[in-house]
């Protein structure tokens, strides 16, 4: 497998090829509208502005597996993405991001993106405690633990890194910046 060989059903109702993104630097991010996260949608729009030009796609892909953070319809998410952060980038249809459910991609995805752990520091604890709690022995395995967890791949569509929700999307600018200079 390979992330070429996935698509999605955009927010729209269209079948979108991830292949369409070919020689792009692309960013995949589970989302939700309703979580202490959700204002990263607006970096990663100032991303997606800033360098879709030069070659940058970012696919936001609306969940409702963590404490029911995005309860509404596929029109409402749209709705509220674009009036309340002015989002542009592509969004897909509501999808499952882990467990048996996941969406095929994120299983994919999963398979290769190795979690390792939460980011040090203060403000990140609060987030790694919650979340050890909530997984226990299962904290350690490569699942997405909650929203807003971004995942970069190159050019090619090899995966290249892994952030975690805690981790603001303006902290990838510089592994973005290299992958373009490839």
């Amino acid at each position: 497998m390979f992330l070429y060989d996935f698509s999605f059903i955009s927010i729209e109702g269209h079948n979108v090829s991830l292949s369409d993104f070919k020689n792009k630097v692309v960013i995949i991010v589970n989302t939700a509208s309703k979580c202490g996260f959700t204002p990263q949608y607006e970096g990663l729009e100032t991303i997606y502005k800033d360098f879709k030009d030069k070659g940058v796609v970012i696919i936001g892909f609306p969940c409702d597996q963590f404490a029911n953070q995005e309860p509404g319809s596929n029109e409402e998410i749209h709705e509220f993405c674009k009036l309340r952060f002015g989002v542009t980038f592509p969004l897909s249809q509501k999808v499952n991001v882990r467990g048996d459910g996941a969406d095929p991609l994120f299983k994919y995805i999963t398979s290769i993106a190795k979690f390792n752990g939460v980011p040090k520091g203060l403000k990140n604890k609060p987030f790694e405690l919650m979340i050890k709690a909530m997984y226990g022995k299962d904290f350690k395995d490569n699942s997405i633990k909650w929203n807003f967890t971004k995942f970069l791949f190159d050019k090619n569509g090899n995966f290249v890194e892994r952030f975690e929700p805690v981790v603001e999307p303006k902290d990838m600018i510089p592994s973005i910046e290299k992958l373009l200079q490839q």
